[in-house]
């Protein structure tokens, strides 16, 4: 057991040293999106809370897709439509929270089908030169199912 915590506590204290990451932002919560094999592309959500200054978040680095790229949804006369953005700003004290409706990562060519329930890695890169690595699990869940339920249309 005290041999385990060692080990993680090396990790951590090696992690901390090689990754000029912000201590200010933190993960919360996401996942990434399991697609069926046959799609190439899926997307990842998550939110981040910022505890200091003004970030902004701009670029992810993934190692199992070709590129990721941020992606926001817009509407241009109630047409829905997804533009890739340079860019998200995750406020001071605030909270940058990427879903379906919203901002979100688009992960494009996926080098393999991503196993649902295990954890892919991502580094999220900021403007102030820090990232931040986070592991986010796989799911097959709808974020709409937490009460969004307008994306849906009910034929009785």
């Amino acid at each position: 057991m005290e041999l385990k915590f060692k080990q993680l506590f090396k990790f951590l204290l090696i992690s901390c040293i090689s990754f000029s990451a912000s201590a200010n932002v933190a993960l919360v919560e996401g996942f990434v999106r399991a697609m069926p094999p046959s799609v190439p592309n899926t997307a990842a959500y998550f939110t981040l809370e910022n505890h200091g200054p003004d970030l902004t978040l701009v670029s992810v680095d993934v190692t199992f897709a070709k590129e990721a790229q941020l992606h926001t949804v817009i509407e241009e006369n109630g047409v829905v439509k997804m533009r890739q953005v340079e860019s998200f700003s995750v406020p001071m004290h605030g909270r940058l929270t990427l879903n379906e409706s919203g901002e979100h990562v688009m992960l494009m060519g996926l080098k393999h089908q991503l196993p649902v329930g295990q954890n892919v890695e991502l580094v999220l890169h900021f403007n102030d030169g820090s990232q931040l690595p986070i592991s986010l699990p796989v799911s097959k869940q709808e974020m709409a199912k937490q009460g969004e339920g307008h994306h849906h249309h009910h034929h009785h």
